[in-house]
């Protein structure tokens, strides 16, 4: 039967197919949406079209250059599995194999160069859009306004994920993320309670966190003592998004070194204060210091 000799080397293109049917399985890896632990809802952030944009252009380059390889070879592999069944040999029809392999490599080649270059354009418009929201983010809050925010902030090794200037004080906010246990119903249990010196969870507890915070703490109040000669309320919160906080240390908020909560309401929680610990000039020297070392800071990192 002169039809198997063209059926059976198809064999040998099963890992090559599996190969291609996996970088297709995995293609929306690239592009996981991050939704709030409070809603379910999408999170917005400043560009987000052009981040959209720029996940599906990377995408189309994972597929392309993960599947260039694959189906590039896949006549090659096809014609030598023709060589061990067919009885005769054509090299007309090996030339045909050769082609179609060399015509793929090229359109590949044309792919990938086309979708770099999406990305670089796609990446200086998100740089240029990013650019302007900062400062508009800068317009809103200037640095005589009450509110001022230092994103992953450097400390001496290590950075914090963000340091809030206030009319009350200064306060170090770290966010911590645990996935929720499931109870014997299948329900996601997500109690935490908190005491002086760790964490229970529903299984397991910690206490390396807690003492991070108070570390970021007490570094902050001792940077700003030492080199920007002010003395300052510094307090530490420690935000567990999505997660029900039960706090049995019975101190209140004001009094604690470090406070936990769920950060639903982290701007509420952050305005109930109404006495002002830092008048508006001090406010504005403490929120200078903090900038020359944030900039001095992004400088090191654009010269690596």
């Amino acid at each position: 039967m002169a039809w198997l000799e063209y059926v059976l080397p198809l064999i040998f293109l099963t890992p090559l197919g599996a190969a291609a049917l996996v970088a297709i399985t995995l293609r929306d890896v690239q592009t996981v949406g991050l939704r709030s632990p409070h809603d379910g809802e999408p999170i917005r952030e400043i560009a987000q079209a052009h981040r959209d944009r720029l996940e599906k252009a990377r995408m189309v380059f994972f597929l392309d250059a993960t599947l260039a390889p694959t189906l590039t070879l896949m006549p090659l592999v096809y014609g030598m599995g023709r060589i061990l069944f067919a009885e005769e040999q054509s090299w007309l029809e090996w030339s045909l194999y050769g082609v179609v392999s060399t015509l793929l490599a090229m359109l590949f080649c044309f792919l990938i160069l086309r979708d770099v270059q999406r990305m670089r354009r796609l990446t200086r418009s998100l740089a240029c859009e990013l650019a302007v929201g900062q400062t508009l983010d800068h317009l809103m809050r200037p640095l005589a306004k009450p509110y001022f925010v230092f994103h992953d902030y450097p400390a001496d090794s290590y950075t914090i994920d963000n340091v809030l200037v206030t009319p009350q004080g200064v306060f170090v906010i770290q966010t911590m993320a645990r996935d929720f246990p499931l109870d014997l119903e299948g329900r996601p249990n997500n109690v935490v309670s908190v005491e002086h010196e760790r964490l229970r969870f529903p299984g397991w507890s910690e206490r390396e966190v807690l003492r991070k915070v108070r570390l970021s703490t007490v570094w902050l109040r001792q940077w700003l003592t030492r080199h920007a000669r002010l003395s300052v309320p510094v307090r530490g919160i420690l935000v567990l998004p999505g997660w029900s906080i039960d706090d049995e240390t019975g101190a209140k908020a004001e009094t604690r070194d470090v406070c936990v909560v769920d950060g639903a309401d982290l701007s509420l929680q952050l305005g109930d204060a109404s006495d002002e610990a830092i008048d508006d000039a001090t406010r504005q020297q403490l929120v200078e210091a903090l900038d020359k070392r944030y900039q001095a800071f992004a400088r090191t990192l654009t010269k690596h």
